[in-house]
């Protein structure tokens, strides 16, 4: 995960971009180590950073077409318990980001968030 943050604060800085960097990068991560888990073997994974005009986008792609759980419209039961080690991750993804969602690709599916990006003034 480390990279991948790395790579997240690079690009966003390079580009100029005003989202928050330090949510981006934990959301990223928080996408890449649901990537790692869910991912067969050595199957590639890719991180995708999109800056549009009011928000940056950030994606993750892997080859297993099964979705997360529900990203847009948690049950009220979905929350995780505080005593587990795991489970967190998409609850931070929803709540720290503009929106979120996943999409099925040709080789699996892409898990995205997006960040409000204000324009500079």
């Amino acid at each position: 995960m480390p990279i991948a943050r790395a790579l997240v604060r690079t690009a966003l800085t390079d580009i100029g971009c005003a989202a928050d960097t330090d949510t981006a990068e934990l959301l990223t991560a928080e996408l890449v180590a649901n990537a790692v888990e869910h991912t067969a073997g050595r199957d590639p994974i890719e991180l995708v950073i999109e800056l549009l005009p009011t928000l940056c986008q950030v994606e993750v792609r892997d080859s297993s077409p099964v979705p997360p759980f529900d990203l847009t419209d948690p049950a009220a039961d979905d929350e995780p318990d505080p005593w587990q080690e795991h489970g967190r991750g998409l609850l931070l993804i929803r709540t720290l980001s503009s929106a979120c969602g996943h999409r099925p690709t040709e080789s699996g599916k892409a898990v995205w968030f997006t960040l409000s990006a204000p324009a500079e003034r």
